[in-house]
């Protein structure tokens, strides 16, 4: 038996139909009364027809089998290109399982789902592979200074000319965060830069968006769309922009150090109170820090520079002002100084002549102030040096004076009478004669102590402007004299006694009117209230010629409202004494005495 639906089935099918239908024609037509010529033309033309709608039929199957057949190669195909573009050449093919199929409908229905899913995953693969190029290209752009448009960053990947595998995405991915890497680095770097930037822009007081925009303008990030950039110019932009802020600030620190020396010396030269000072305390810190260390905002911009300079203006102004007065004053501390060690100050920086100087305008003060400065330096070192010299010098002095005392009071006829004060000057007495006796060891002590200081010095000792040296021997020499005097006094004195004596024997006693002693001096004490003595301005004694007065370093020089006198050098000469012999003495008071006596007493 045929089976239903087999083609044999159905063409015994199409038979049986036709020829039913045949014979109802053929009745139709007998009945009808056709002839048999046109009954078999009819049928053949029947028969043409119908080989006329098979041989149609045959042809539309053959071209759907055709395009079925086309539609399958190119879906093979297509399927090959997706899987070798996907890097999925190891998937089990479809089109070798399915060549035992023998329909063609059954292998398109069996590739038409593994070719939408290549499909899908392509336009995946694409757009993972549009992503990852995006960010590439956007930052290879930004490394390289070139910031492309977002809708022309992106190119069309083709099946012909890209690689959709995964090993070509992973090369991409790997490319990718490499370039991410690099980006971070850079950001990183470009960070510090802009931080240091920053913060030399806030030191310096200089605006900081208008500096960084000069190197880029994504620097401000005013514009958060806009990336930064982080290429190699970029770096150098801001490499010579910091080492162009460290110069700037090098300088400043250097104007401003140099304004804060002056600020620090004008304000000492003029004692300026602390208040003022602490106005400018930020500009003067600078002085005891390093140049890095100098990072508070504002420190050196111009405003505190200017600021700054104009104070120094003011006080220079106010310095000139003062500067005379100053002037006066340190040379007046020199003198003064000069006077208590007994030295001739430097006469170039008198007060005569620094007044005609700074008045003139031919010398700064500063410089003449300087100069007094470093004489008063001078003489303060000379001070310590003839410390000791000078205290034996005040010594000596001292017993000079005791000695003088001591001869005045010795002279006083009244100094033994009782009276208040009278133990006390016998006292002194007592101890201005011990004195006395060290004089000699300490004029001598002071001669070698002053040569010893010459020799160390290598200069001459000089007391008031006469050699220290010079004073001594004179004094010494002096001394000497006055000694000699004296003896020859006591020597005269005696032989006016003997001949006054010789003279009471032959004539007999009678007083002179008037007795007076050629080598004593008056009354060299006066009385106070209180009963004590006090000296008076002896006499020179007058027998011979005039008795010298001992030589001492104040005998040589003298005060005047405060100043020295001009520098004097004393002849070491000796004083011309009048030489009176033994003979000549014995005479003339011989003649003395007899008109004494022969005169008659007056009433």
């Amino acid at each position: 038996m045929l089976a239903i639906g087999s083609p044999l089935a159905t063409s015994a099918r199409t038979s049986t139909s036709c020829n039913v239908l045949l014979r109802e024609l053929q009745q139709i037509w007998s009945d009808i009364g056709e002839a048999e010529a046109d009954k078999d033309r009819m049928l053949l033309e029947l028969e043409r027809e119908c080989l006329e709608v098979y041989r149609r039929k045959v042809e539309e199957a053959a071209n759907s089998k055709a395009r079925l057949h086309q539609s399958v190669a190119a879906k093979e195909a297509e399927v090959a290109t997706l899987m070798a573009a996907l890097g999925e050449l190891n998937v089990r093919s479809p089109i070798r399982a399915e060549k035992k199929m023998a329909s063609l409908k059954e292998k398109l229905a069996s590739i038409t789902p593994l070719l939408d899913d290549l499909r899908t995953k392509k336009e995946e693969r694409i757009k993972q592979f549009e992503d990852i190029k995006n960010q590439i290209e956007k930052i290879s752009g930004e490394i390289s200074g070139y910031n492309y448009p977002n809708d022309s960053m992106i190119s069309c990947l083709t099946l012909e000319d890209q690689d959709l595998s995964l090993r070509r995405l992973t090369e991409y991915q790997t490319r990718l965060q490499t370039l991410q890497k690099e980006k971070s680095d850079r950001l990183h770097k470009v960070l510090e830069y802009v931080n240091e930037v920053h913060l030399l822009c806030g030191v310096l007081g200089l605006d900081f968006a208008l500096t960084v925009s000069d190197v880029h303008p994504s620097l401000q990030r005013t514009n958060q769309e806009q990336s930064t950039n982080i290429s190699n110019g970029t770096f150098e932009g801001l490499e010579q922009t910091i080492n162009k802020l460290k110069t700037e600030r090098r300088t400043r620190i250097q104007k401003l150090r140099d304004i804060a020396v002056q600020l620090f010396e004008l304000w000492n030269l003029m004692d300026s109170p602390q208040a003022d000072r602490n106005v400018f305390s930020r500009a003067t810190s600078i002085l005891r820090l390093s140049e890095p260390e100098v990072t508070e905002p504002g420190v050196l911009s111009t405003e505190m520079i200017d600021q700054a300079s104009a104070e120094v203006e003011r006080l220079a102004k106010l310095k000139d002002s003062r500067m005379k007065e100053l002037v006066m004053k340190r040379r007046l501390e020199l003198e003064d100084i000069c006077r208590m060690i007994h030295i001739e100050p430097d006469a170039s920086t008198a007060v005569e002549k620094s007044n005609a100087l700074i008045d003139s305008g031919l010398v700064d003060p500063s410089e003449l102030l300087a100069n007094i400065e470093a004489q008063i330096t001078k003489a303060k070192d000379e001070a310590l040096s003839r410390k000791e010299i000078m205290d034996r010098i005040d010594r000596w002095l001292a017993a000079c004076e005791e000695e003088n005392w001591l001869e005045d009071y010795n002279q006083d006829v009244n100094r033994y009478n009782p009276g208040r004060g009278a133990h006390i000057n016998l006292k002194r007495a007592e101890k201005a004669r011990i004195t006395v006796t060290k004089i000699p060891a300490i004029v001598d002590n002071l001669i070698n102590r002053a040569l010893a200081w010459e020799e160390e010095k290598k200069t001459l000792f000089l007391y008031d402007g006469v050699r220290l040296v010079s004073i001594l021997e004179d004094y010494k020499l002096t001394r000497k004299q006055r000694e000699e005097e004296k003896r020859r006094c006591r020597d005269q004195k005696k032989i006016q006694d003997l001949l006054l004596t010789e003279r009471e024997a032959i004539y007999g006693s009678k007083p002179s009117p008037r007795r007076s002693s050629s080598c004593r001096k008056t009354n060299g004490y006066r009385a106070n209230g209180n009963g004590s003595m006090t000296p008076c301005t002896p006499r020179r004694s007058s027998v011979g010629g005039a008795t010298p007065e001992l030589l001492t370093p104040r005998s040589y020089s003298g005060r005047q409202n405060g100043y020295f006198k001009e520098m004097r050098r004393l002849s070491t000469a000796p004083l011309n004494f009048v030489a009176i012999s033994k003979e000549d003495t014995v005479s003339t008071y011989t003649s003395v005495c007899d008109s004494e006596l022969g005169s008659p007493p007056h009433r």
